[in-house]
């Protein structure tokens, strides 16, 4: 499970673009935080506080947010916005969350093992979806979902539904959804399906029957 994270807020008086640049220049990140009924209010808080944090798993943790020193709430990380040039966080949502609220969240899948498909037979894993969506009481939302992938061959996957989850959560993903595959390598794939080009081959068609041997003349019967 996730530890519980700290991180010290500050209000936003005013929003604005060029606020939030001036913000950003003294080493602070501008932020919303909203939910439980409650406006929305404009918060900041240090780079380098986020920066900790989300070193140490505040994408699914909750979160306790202190003011002048006083705890004021807990939340969940739920959109980071990044500069498409610079890759840096420009802006951050945090939604208000009771630590026993049931909750939605996006976990990130994690496998364990390497596939026999990939040992034995030269086959490549697949990871196809990168996260998965549970519900659960938001405290004990684990960091991570594992998925032992040793036994998978050629050819076999692991779906949503088949993942086993901790004690009071379920998945929200759709069951049949293919969450890690093992496939032939590439080359192997061509292989096959050259080979299977072959025996699907048809043999050539007679068409209409042979002609039947005419008798002779003079010939007897």
């Amino acid at each position: 499970m996730a530890q519980q994270l700290n991180l010290t807020i500050e209000r936003r008086e005013s929003a604005g673009t060029t606020k939030a640049r001036a913000l950003r220049k003294d080493g602070k990140i501008p932020g919303i935080l909203y939910g439980h009924g409650s406006n929305p209010q404009a918060i900041a808080f240090a780079r380098r506080a986020l920066d900790d944090i989300l070193h140490h798993g505040a994408r699914t943790s909750l979160i306790t947010l202190t003011m002048d020193g006083k705890r004021v709430d807990t939340a969940l990380l739920r959109e980071v916005q990044v500069d498409p040039v610079s890759r840096r966080i420009v802006h951050v949502d945090l939604q208000r969350v009771s630590a026993d609220e049931t909750v939605q969240a996006k976990l990130p899948v994690v496998t364990v093992g390497t596939p026999e498909g990939v040992r034995s037979f030269g086959g490549v894993m697949d990871v196809v979806l990168h996260d998965l969506e549970v519900e659960g009481p938001a405290n004990k939302l684990p960091d991570r979902i594992e998925i032992d992938v040793n036994e998978l061959g050629i050819h076999q996957h692991v779906t949503a539904g088949e993942i086993k989850l901790p004690e009071g959560f379920k998945m929200i993903t759709p069951a049949d959804a293919t969450v890690v595959a093992v496939e032939p390598s590439k080359t192997e794939k061509l292989l096959e399906e050259a080979a299977v080009g072959v025996t699907e081959q048809a043999e050539p068609e007679i068409v209409g029957k042979p002609a039947e041997e005419t008798p002779a003349e003079g010939a007897s019967e």
